[in-house]
């Protein structure tokens, strides 16, 4: 992947289920040429050679295939902790299985790495769902690595430290994040600059997202996601903080909205915003 890249190259994170050559030609015609694919759970993976060409046709950088799961919800905080990621149990075995089918595709479509929410990691190292999980994504390392691969956890649906502990415990040395500070903020777990400075380490790639905090009224919402730039992550800053810790990798928009045209817009919005920023960020002193 990188070295076609620039750095802090601008991305999207998007997702399967249309015509390949239509969804890239969507994302090029805005300037972008790399980005995350994201695989539905009910998305048949024989897509992969139609994707090998839309790749090579357009020469878009795919650098890491998101993996979701038939049945999750994210309605709110305990619609998440009951069906997102690997802490259901009547769910694992199937979704550890997919798991390795969406490793399978992305080698099949040159990608470099994997990732997905794993759900809520329990604080407690021996609650037998932290055990259970942990060897889990301990299997799913190994069969990344035989790919040459990395897995990337998602940030946000625990506090960073518990997270930082989690992968200390996996010990593999594939295994990092997806830093999305927005998320922090919609789960309500911590400030995303300070996150940032507790697993710099393990980055392994980013998105460019934003939100609001949930009610103060509340434990079970979610926060709301906002466009780029009008919520609570302070881009330019997260931006900043992300160079001093030495990432200059791509930084991939995620937008999710329902309304596709509007999606659309919020996303060149986001490209817009960013442009200048990253060129800033990259050339200032970087003792600022």
């Amino acid at each position: 992947m990188a070295n076609s890249l620039e750095p802090f190259e601008i991305g999207v994170m998007f997702w399967a289920g249309r015509d390949p050559a239509e969804t890239l030609a969507e994302l090029t015609a805005m300037g972008v040429r790399c980005g995350q694919l994201g695989i539905p759970g009910d998305l048949d993976t024989a897509c992969a050679p139609a994707w090998c060409d839309a790749l090579s046709a357009d020469g878009f950088v795919l650098y890491t295939v998101f993996a979701a799961f038939e049945g999750e919800s994210y309605a709110d905080i305990p619609a998440v902790q009951r069906t997102v990621g690997f802490i259901p149990a009547a769910t694992r075995d199937a979704r550890e299985r997919r798991m390795y089918r969406i490793s399978d595709f992305a080698k099949e479509i040159g990608v470099p790495g994997i990732a997905t929410h794993i759900g809520f990691v329990p604080e407690d190292d021996g609650d037998p769902d932290y055990i259970a999980v942990r060897e889990m994504v301990r299997r799913i390392c190994d069969h990344a690595a035989s790919h040459g691969q990395t897995f990337a956890l998602e940030t946000g649906q625990e506090r960073a430290e518990v997270l930082l502990d989690f992968i200390h415990d996996v010990n593999r040395d594939n295994l990092g994040i997806n830093f999305d500070p927005a998320n922090m903020i919609l789960y309500g777990t911590g400030d995303p600059i300070g996150a940032l400075d507790v697993l710099a380490a393990h980055i392994l790639s980013v998105h460019c997202k934003d939100g609001n905090w949930p009610p103060n009224d509340s434990r079970d919402a979610l926060g709301s996601e906002v466009p780029l730039g009008q919520g609570a992550v302070g881009i330019e800053s997260f931006l900043r903080r992300l160079r001093r810790a030495g990432y200059t990798g791509p930084l991939a928009i995620e937008r999710e909205r329902h309304d596709p045209v509007q999606r659309l817009r919020d996303i060149e919005a986001a490209i817009g915003l960013l442009r200048p920023l990253r060129l800033a960020i990259l050339y200032e002193s970087p003792a600022r």
